[in-house]
C-alpha cells in the first residue's frame, strides 16, 4: 500500500464501507480532514505510522488493500451527502451558487448586482484564501505538535504556505469572531478601521504586501470608496455579505470543497454577472458550454503547453485543465497554462479564477496584437501545443500599423487583412502553434463568409484561401444564436491543426450545432448533455444529414472559400467521407 492510486482507492473504500465522512475518517486516523483530503486526492502519501492505522481500519471495513475495488468515489460522496442531510447522492453546487447570487443582490438589488462583481469576487477570494490558510496551519500543526507552534513557525517562514495571510486579513478577524489589537502608526494614531469597508480595504492591501503576486488581483477596489459623498457600498450591507460568507455551511477550505466544485460556483457567479452586464460581459466571459466543447475537441494531454492570448476570466484555460484531468485522472502532470489579457479588471478575475480552481497559470497583462508577452529567447513568439481564444469580434484592423510586423505574423500567412481583424487573430493563433499544434478560436460567423462571392480581390478571402490551401483548417462549428453575452448573433469556432491525422488530411469538417440549442432567459445555451456528443461527432468526422458536412479543399474552392456550416450551406455541398 505504497502507491498513490492504492491509497486513494483504499481510503474511499473504507469511508464507503464504514459509512464515514472525510472528517469522521480523519478523526479515526488522528489527522486533520485536510490531510485526508490530500491523501484521497493523491497529492501526497501517508507515513508508515498512518499506513498502519489505515490498514487496521481496512481490516475492520473488510477491504483487501491489495485490491480495494469499489466504486469508491461515488460511494464515498454518497456518504458525505447523506451525513450532511443532502437530498442527492452527488454533491451539488446549487446551494452555494444561490448563496453567492443572493449575496450579490443584497448589496443593491438584482438589477444592479452585476455592478458589484469587482467587490464581491475579491471578497469571495479572500474567504477562500483564509480558509485554506487555516487548513495549511492545521497541516503544520500535525507536523509540529500544536497550532500555536505551527503559527509561530509560519510567521517566521511564509514560504511554508502558498499564501500567507496577515492577522487583519484572516476571516475570523474580518468577521468579528476573533479580536485583533490594531497597531499604533508612526504618528501614535490607532489604525483601527471605522467600519467593515475600511477593514476590508486594509485587509486586501495587507495580503498584497505579504504576497506580491496578488498585486492587481485582490486589491483592485477600495471597499470604502465614496461617490458624491456617499459610500459605493453601504457598510451595513457589506457586513451582511461578510456574515453570509461566514456561515459554516459555506466554508471554502481544502476539506470542504474540491477546487472544481468551488470553481463551478465561481463560474456561476461570473455567468450571472455577465447576464446583467450586457455588452461589457464579452470582455471577460465565454459561455461555459462553449469552453467545454472546445476543450473536448482539442483533447489536452498531460504536460502540454496551452495558451489563451485573450484570456478574459481564464475560463477556457480552466476548462482545458478540467478536461485533461477527466481524460487522465491518475496523471500528476498538469498542463502548462499561460494567458494574456488587456483589461485590468479581467486580469484580476482571471488570476482569482485560476487560484480558486487550484491551478498554476501564468497570466500577463498587455495588448496581444501589438505586444505579445510570451516570447522565445530569440524574441519570437513562443509556440504551444494548444491555443484557445475568444477575442473581440469584428474589431477594426489598421494594416498600416502591422505592415512591418516584427513577428511576421501576417505577410507570410496570406497577407495583411483590411477592415475587420478576425483573420488577423487566426494568423496570430497560427504563429502561437508549434509544428503539431492545434487551436480552437471563437469568431463572428461573418469571419468565414466575408469576401466569398466578391468579384473584386478581397484580403479576407485571400487569407481564407491561404489557410485552406495549406490544409490548416480542421473544421468550423456554427454555434446557436443568442449564446454570447455581448451579442445576439451566432458565433463560430474555427479549429486549426498544424498536422492533421491522415484520415482528416485534405478535409474540413463543418458542424452545425445550432440545432442543439435550448432556449433560456436572457440567453440561450447548449445543454450539458449535448457537449460530449457534439465533440465526439466532430472528432469522428463523418457526414450527418443536416448537422455535419465533410468537404474537400476542392469543394471549399468551389464554394469560393465560404466555410460557413449554416443550413443553407448543406444544400449545395456534397459531403465526402
Amino acid at each position: 500500500m505504497t502507491n498513490t492510486q492504492t491509497i486513494t482507492a483504499a481510503l474511499r473504500a473504507i469511508r464507503a464501507n464504514l459509512d464515514l465522512t472525510q472528517k469522521q475518517l480523519a478523526e479515526r486516523l488522528g489527522v486533520s480532514f485536510a490531510t485526508v483530503n490530500r491523501w484521497e486526492g493523491g497529492s501526497n502519501l501517508p507515513q508508515k505510522a498512518a499506513r498502519e492505522t489505515i490498514a487496521a481500519l481496512a481490516a475492520e471495513a473488510g477491504i483487501d488493500l491489495d485490491n480495494p475495488t469499489i466504486e469508491s468515489a461515488e460511494a464515498a460522496s454518497q456518504v458525505t451527502s447523506r451525513r450532511r442531510g443532502g437530498k442527492s447522492a452527488a454533491p451539488s453546487t446549487k446551494p452555494m451558487e444561490q448563496m453567492l447570487w443572493d449575496a450579490a443582490c443584497s448589496i443593491r438589488g438584482e438589477k444592479d448586482a452585476a455592478k458589484f462583481k469587482d467587490y464581491l469576487l475579491p471578497l469571495l477570494f479572500l474567504k477562500r484564501l483564509s480558509d485554506v490558510f487555516d487548513d495549511e496551519l492545521g497541516r503544520l500543526a500535525e507536523e509540529y505538535g500544536d497550532r500555536t507552534t505551527a503559527l509561530e513557525i509560519a510567521e517566521r517562514d511564509h514560504n511554508l504556505l502558498r499564501f500567507y495571510l496577515p492577522h487583519e486579513a484572516r476571516w475570523a478577524i474580518v468577521s468579528g469572531r476573533e479580536a485583533y489589537e490594531w497597531p499604533i502608526d508612526d504618528r501614535g494614531r490607532n489604525t483601527r478601521p471605522r467600519d467593515i469597508g475600511e477593514h476590508l480595504t486594509k485587509a486586501v492591501r495587507a495580503v498584497v504586501r505579504q504576497n506580491p503576486s496578488l498585486s492587481g488581483v485582490i486589491d483592485v477596489v477600495d471597499f470604502a470608496a465614496e461617490r458624491n459623498g456617499e459610500r459605493e457600498i453601504n457598510p451595513a450591507k457589506l457586513a451582511a455579505v461578510v456574515e453570509t460568507f461566514s456561515d459554516p455551511r459555506y466554508r471554502l477550505g481544502l476539506g470542504d470543497v474540491q477546487p472544481d466544485f468551488l470553481g463551478r460556483a465561481y463560474e456561476y457567479l461570473l455567468r450571472k454577472f455577465a447576464e446583467g452586464s450586457g455588452q461589457s460581459a464579452g470582455e471577460f466571459f465565454t459561455p461555459t458550454e462553449v469552453g467545454f466543447l472546445m476543450a473536448h475537441i482539442l483533447r489536452p494531454r498531460p504536460g502540454e503547453e496551452c495558451h489563451d492570448y485573450a484570456c478574459g476570466s481564464a475560463g477556457l484555460l480552466v476548462k482545458l485543465q478540467l478536461v485533461a484531468r477527466e481524460r487522465d485522472p491518475t496523471s500528476k502532470v498538469l498542463l502548462r497554462l499561460t494567458g494574456q489579457e488587456l483589461q485590468a479588471e479581467s486580469y484580476a478575475i482571471a488570476s482569482m479564477n485560476t487560484v480558486i480552481h487550484d491551478m498554476n497559470v501564468e497570466i500577463a497583462r498587455g495588448d496581444t496584437m501589438t505586444n505579445p508577452k510570451f516570447r522565445m529567447p530569440n524574441g519570437g513568439i513562443r509556440t504551444h501545443d494548444i491555443v484557445v481564444a475568444n477575442p473581440m469580434w469584428n474589431q477594426p484592423f489598421n494594416p498600416d500599423v502591422f505592415a512591418d510586423d516584427p513577428f511576421d505574423r501576417f505577410r507570410l500567412a496570406g497577407g495583411i487583412t483590411t477592415g475587420k481583424g478576425d483573420w488577423a487573430w487566426l494568423q496570430h493563433t497560427l504563429a502561437c502553434l508549434n509544428d503539431r499544434g492545434r487551436a480552437a478560436v471563437v469568431l463572428d460567423t461573418g469571419a468565414v463568409t466575408r469576401g466569398s462571392g466578391s468579384k473584386n480581390e478581397d484580403k479576407e478571402r485571400a487569407i481564407h484561401k491561404w489557410f485552406v490551401d495549406r490544409d490548416l483548417i480542421d473544421g468550423v462549428i456554427l454555434l446557436p444564436d443568442n449564446l454570447f453575452y455581448n451579442t445576439t448573433a451566432a458565433g463560430v469556432i474555427v479549429v486549426l491543426a498544424k498536422k492533421k491525422p491522415a484520415a482528416r488530411a485534405g478535409k474540413i469538417v463543418l458542424l452545425n450545432a445550432s440545432r442543439r440549442v435550448a432556449k433560456g432567459r436572457p440567453k440561450n445555451y447548449i445543454p450539458e448533455d449535448a457537449i460530449r456528443p457534439l465533440a465526439a461527432a466532430y472528432l469522428k468526422g463523418e457526414p450527418v444529414e443536416g448537422e455535419i458536412a465533410v468537404i474537400t479543399r476542392q469543394q471549399a474552392e468551389e464554394a469560393d472559400y465560404n466555410l460557413s456550416p449554416s443550413d443553407q450551406g448543406f444544400s449545395h455541398r456534397v459531403a465526402s467521407a
